[in-house]
């Protein structure tokens, strides 16, 4: 037991990184100091109230979105607000039953299982989990051969929460088994400058209401992103300026950083250009795409493209990734209508 006990730490705790804990120390802790995501707020209130008064654990609950949006901060707020213990982990991370074994038989009455990346559990591990989900057992196999056996095992009732940027790969039968599915959008600018002049009150950082608009601007709409251009226009006021964060300080950060004026750095401006520049404007394959600057297709899918659609940059057909007019006048290129259409 002893041994499950340390694989279960091992995955649900890994180690944090200093950028980590400073956003874990950014982060909301109520549900009522979270910033934007209004919809999806007001019906985790209404679930964490009924489950409160019925004296149940939360139902099992989705998060799904482009990466950055606070899929782990609701995660851990849902767990405050119910007063329960909450465990970590990510889909890759979980590679046999027995690891997820480990992690369940730790668990306490209502305690959440947060699982960041759920479309990534293989197919085993994901089989092992639709009875612990929805009749909280769990099936163990011992011996072998003739002599194997199945033992079943009563686990406390808990909570998945599970988080993926591709709910299309999350399997039907997983899906069904979460009580309640949330999509979480981009944030809008205005709640984006709360986020970043909270975020700089706490860092006890000296900033401007123009400045801290001027990184609102540029954090595609996106907390992490907000958080982390932050951090960095933060170093460059208190190396090369007075410690103050202004509209002037900020922009010169920025562009420093090569963040334009609506949050493109120079990823988004490459496959933009790539489309338009090698491929006549599209359309062309996401993996013709990344083969062409050298990244991940995941990558692009995941993190550019969300951003890029959300501008109507970059429209999605059946033929592939098309650039738009919008796109061609924001990198001051000239726009022929007769550049799109051709397939590659």
């Amino acid at each position: 037991m002893k041994h499950m006990s340390e694989s279960s730490e091992r995955l649900v705790s890994p180690e944090p990184k200093p950028d980590d804990r400073l956003d874990l120390a950014l982060r909301p802790q109520r549900l009522v100091d979270a910033i934007g995501q209004d919809k999806v707020k007001e019906n985790l209130a209404i679930l964490i109230e009924a489950a409160t008064k019925r004296k149940e654990p939360l139902d099992h609950v989705l998060f799904y979105g482009p990466p950055g949006l606070g899929k782990t901060t609701l995660a851990h707020i849902l767990a405050k607000e119910m007063g329960v213990n909450i465990k970590v982990t990510s889909g890759p991370a979980i590679e046999r039953q027995g690891d997820l074994a480990a992690i369940l038989t730790n668990f306490r009455e209502g305690d959440v299982f947060f699982i960041d990346e759920i479309h990534r559990l293989g197919r085993a591990v994901e089989e092992f989990l639709y009875p612990a989900m929805e009749d909280f057992v769990m099936d163990v196999v011992t011996g072998k051969g003739p002599s194997a056996r199945s033992i079943r095992l009563k686990l406390p009732r808990f909570t998945v929460i599970g988080a993926t940027t591709r709910l299309a790969l999350v399997t039907a039968p997983l899906r069904a088994r979460f009580g309640a599915t949330f999509r979480l959008d981009f944030y809008d600018l205005k709640a984006t400058h709360t986020i970043v002049e909270r975020a700089a009150e706490k860092l006890d950082v000296g900033a401007e209401q123009d400045g801290i608009e001027a990184i609102a601007q540029r954090a595609r709409g996106t907390p992490r992103v907000a958080l982390r251009l932050l951090r960095r226009v933060r170093d460059y006021a208190q190396v090369r300026a007075e410690g103050i964060i202004t509209k002037p300080v900020a922009e010169e950060a920025l562009d420093l950083l090569d963040v334009d004026i609506l949050g493109l750095d120079d990823m988004d401006r490459r496959v933009l250009r790539t489309v338009i520049e090698k491929y006549n404007g599209g359309p062309v394959g996401l993996n013709t795409i990344a083969a062409s600057i050298s990244e991940e297709s995941d990558t692009i899918m995941d993190v550019v493209e969300p951003y890029l659609m959300q501008l109507g940059f970059l429209e999605r057909t059946s033929q592939g990734r098309t650039a738009t007019q919008r796109a061609y006048e924001h990198l001051d290129l000239p726009y022929s209508p007769k550049d799109q259409g051709r397939l590659f």
